[in-house]
């Protein structure tokens, strides 16, 4: 029997048009011996917009719910999740060759690495790419590493949330993303890093697209007052948990 990584996605109507890309990256990617993918794509909310852009690949499992956000999306999604290991990828992003393998290959060399993450460029309009300097050296990530440049960098992390792959029981155990209306992601990638160690590939993982009708380009994205609230919960729930001395793996 194969071994499993589940591939997790929410998804909109505005950004249904560029699944296929995503649909594309993945399916491109070659994985370990031993090894396969299962991509689901969970829709925020009930339309008629999303279904034609699925691909019809037995691989892929589309469901839909009444709409709460995308990290709502993407935890209800974890009741069908199998295997060991769980990627994130939005529906408007794409994998780079070798992004899951790399992955695998760091969680699977050290049982004491929790998730990963990697380089990001940004995808403009045009199809070009742009990077950015900063990134952390290749290797692991020591726990509240990241919480702590985030608090001393005006809230910005140094590795990126959207580039995630985690263990299945410890994405679980933090209760998957948590349940706001943006910054769902940073959330979760704080409390990972409090709890365990990571592990940053300095090989890109992801294509993250710019463009209008992304989410975190809208004014509500932005809004001082919910922007402050959600730092505050974010930072809050990581304290909490650092306050716990809850480490993974136990023991």
């Amino acid at each position: 029997m194969s071994r499993r990584i589940t591939v997790v996605t929410a998804i909109h109507a505005p950004s249904a048009p560029y699944l296929q890309d995503a649909y594309a990256s993945l399916r491109q990617q070659e994985l370990p011996a031993g090894w396969d993918w299962r991509w689901l794509v969970q829709e925020d909310g009930w339309t008629d917009d999303v279904r034609p852009h699925v691909p019809a690949d037995p691989r892929v499992v589309f469901r839909q719910g009444r709409p709460g956000g995308p990290g709502v999306a993407r935890t209800i999604a974890l009741a069908h999740a199998e295997g060991e290991y769980v990627k994130i990828l939005d529906a408007d992003d794409q994998l780079p060759a070798g992004a899951l393998a790399r992955d695998l290959a760091a969680l699977e060399a050290d049982p004491t690495i929790g998730w990963t993450t990697s380089r990001v460029l940004d995808l403009l309009p045009d199809g070009s790419t742009a990077g950015f300097p900063g990134d952390p050296a290749n290797g692991p990530i020591e726990r509240g590493v990241v919480l702590d440049f985030w608090k001393a960098n005006g809230f910005r992390a140094p590795v990126h949330p959207a580039t995630l792959c985690v263990r299945r029981d410890l994405l679980l155990a933090l209760g998957g993303w948590m349940a706001l209306p943006a910054s769902e992601d940073t959330g979760l990638l704080l409390a990972l890093n409090t709890v365990a160690r990571g592990w940053f590939s300095e090989q890109v993982g992801l294509l993250y697209r710019k463009w209008e009708g992304q989410a975190t380009g809208q004014a509500a994205h932005v809004d001082p007052a919910e922007r402050d609230a959600r730092m505050l919960v974010v930072e809050a729930r990581a304290r909490a948990l650092a306050g716990l001395e809850w480490r993974y793996p136990l023991g």
